[in-house]
């Protein structure tokens, strides 16, 4: 199951450079994830300093 970037983000950035496969970009308020490209990882999930990656 993909992740997903739930409201709690703070668009901080943390997570983007840490996804080996670019499925995390800048949303309009938010980042967000590609669900499609995400292997569920969890790397994202590992450095954000809100717990804003969820698995879906």
């Amino acid at each position: 199951m993909a992740y997903k970037i739930e409201e709690s983000c703070i668009s901080c950035g943390a997570c983007a450079p840490e996804c080996p496969v670019n499925a995390i970009a800048q949303g309009d308020t938010i980042y967000v994830i590609d669900a499609d490209t995400c292997i569920d990882c969890g790397s994202c999930a590992s450095v954000c300093p809100v717990g804003a990656p969820v698995q879906e």
